[in-house]
């Protein structure tokens, strides 16, 4: 394994971080799901990413009872408010939820502070000076070490860093969704990250397991896989169009480049993420702890010019980047009416 800051005062993360917003409390028993966070620690991974929005907290639970009489100074616990604790709505990051939310994630992880407190998807309807003010309060007590925030666009992270500045609790994250498959953070996200010293810690990297090969053009699912066996996992992995022939048949291009350069597609896929520089860490799912090990060893793959130009050629036709599509907008646009299909875009170099 490898270790990186997070942004530029952030805490040191491990290059693969272990996650699990489908996993525990949903597709896994809680057997499975705690030997799957020990497999994450036998494999180097000191970072772990939760939400309280996860299984209803059930997720947070879990990973605090599998973290247990584990040196706390030894792993970074992540976790996000904004959408769970059964009010989802107006008012998601408003003091007074962040404060009951925070205390409700304390009590479930079994912790006295929260490394890496995240804002999860932006709230218009509270104003940003409350937001920000109810972490720097959070900080001050103690609860938490840092923040960042998780699906945010360019403005919205620009205020919101502006805002921590001046309260003395600098932004150092961001959470986007970033594969192969799905870069709509390269064009204004990145670049305004960049400028503000926050990092990347990226969600989906294997693109909700697409990027495994698990699909097939014309065939269904796999039983067992995330897209029919975890409770919102086909709704996610249908939100951005992963499962179309189109697609599917651009990853099995990919796929072949992977047999050739001697990889595994998931390795190739989660290299291809750590290879651009704005990514601290890439947060990984797993629904066996075998998953763990064989994933993390893209952690020293190097990938050259020429594999990732010839990647970039095998899914141009499905690669979507459109800015207008980080969640925030995306929900933001949504609730304001129909919602187009996310359309793909011609391939540029990449802003990371």
């Amino acid at each position: 394994m490898e270790y990186r800051r997070l942004g530029s005062s952030g805490p040191v993360v491990s290059r693969v971080a272990f996650g699990n917003s489908l996993t525990a409390g949903n597709q896994l028993d809680d057997r499975t799901a705690t030997a799957c966070v020990r497999a994450a620690l036998d494999a180097g991974i000191t970072t772990f990413d939760t939400a309280d929005a996860y299984s209803g907290g059930r997720a947070e639970e879990l990973l605090g009872q599998a973290l247990a009489g584990v040196d706390r100074d030894s792993v970074v616990i992540c976790t996000k408010v904004g959408r769970g604790g059964g009010k989802p709505g107006p008012g998601a990051l408003s003091a007074a939820r962040i404060a009951e939310s925070l205390d409700g994630s304390l009590r479930r992880l079994g912790t006295g502070h929260i490394d890496l407190y995240q804002a999860h998807l932006y709230d218009d309807a509270t104003p940003l000076e409350e937001t920000m003010r109810a972490f720097a309060d959070a900080v001050a007590a103690g609860k938490v070490r840092h923040v960042g925030v998780s699906e945010w666009a360019a403005d919205e992270i620009g205020r919101a860093a502006v805002l921590a500045r001046e309260l003395g609790v600098p932004l150092v994250s961001n959470q986007p969704q970033y594969s192969m498959l799905w870069r709509v953070i390269e064009a204004e996200v990145v670049p305004a990250c960049e400028r503000l010293g926050i990092g990347q810690m990226v969600w989906s990297p294997l693109a909700g397991g697409v990027l495994t090969g698990k699909y097939r053009p014309g065939v269904r699912p796999p039983a067992g896989s995330r897209a029919v066996a975890a409770q919102g996992g086909e709704t996610s992995i249908k939100r951005y169009d992963f499962l179309s022939d189109e697609v599917l048949t651009a990853v099995g291009r990919v796929a072949a480049l992977a047999d050739e350069a001697g990889l595994p597609l998931p390795q190739l896929a989660l290299a291809w993420v750590l290879s651009h520089a704005q990514v601290a860490t890439a947060v990984i799912g797993a629904s066996a702890p075998e998953q763990i090990a064989r994933n993390t060893a893209a952690v020293t793959r190097t990938l050259d010019a020429e594999l990732l130009r010839r990647i970039d050629a095998a899914l141009g036709p499905v690669v979507v980047q459109d800015p207008a599509l980080t969640l925030s907008r995306m929900l933001r646009a949504r609730a304001a009416g129909p919602v187009p299909t996310p359309s793909p875009a011609p391939l540029r170099e990449a802003a990371l």
